[in-house]
């Protein structure tokens, strides 16, 4: 999966977000529950991994996400990103200030040994 190298090397906080609801329209946050802040070595590896997400086809379950994470910079004040996936349909979405229309909707192949690490790892932060 493709995320800006520069929104990356800026993302100082990243917040887990179990999604509730699809938002209202394109580009606004997705409503849900924040289960988990990640910064430092943890934030690091979270988008190391999802960064090594393959690619994949799109299935199609009309894209119901269970998880997003919010990346944020030093501030805390700017989102430079946020990504919500589907482990059914295999996409993601993402908008933020960093990202360019190109990457906003993309497919990883939650198969795969990445995908099921991501989904545990997403799955550990539920209460």
């Amino acid at each position: 999966m493709q995320i800006p190298a520069e929104a990356v090397a800026a993302t100082a906080l990243i917040e887990v977000i179990r999604i509730s609801a699809l938002p209202t329209k394109r580009g606004v946050p997705y409503p849900g529950t924040t289960v988990a802040h990640w910064a430092g070595s943890e934030a690091a590896d979270a988008l190391t991994l999802i960064e090594s997400l393959p690619g994949s086809e799109q299935h199609r379950c009309g894209f119901s996400p269970g998880w997003s994470v919010r990346a944020y910079e030093d501030s805390l004040d700017l989102v430079l990103f946020e990504a919500a996936f589907c482990f059914r349909c295999h996409e993601v979405r993402m908008h933020g200030t960093a990202v360019p229309p190109t990457l906003a909707t993309q497919f990883f192949d939650a198969d795969t040994p990445p995908g099921q690490t991501l989904l545990a790892l997403f799955r550990s932060t539920t209460p």
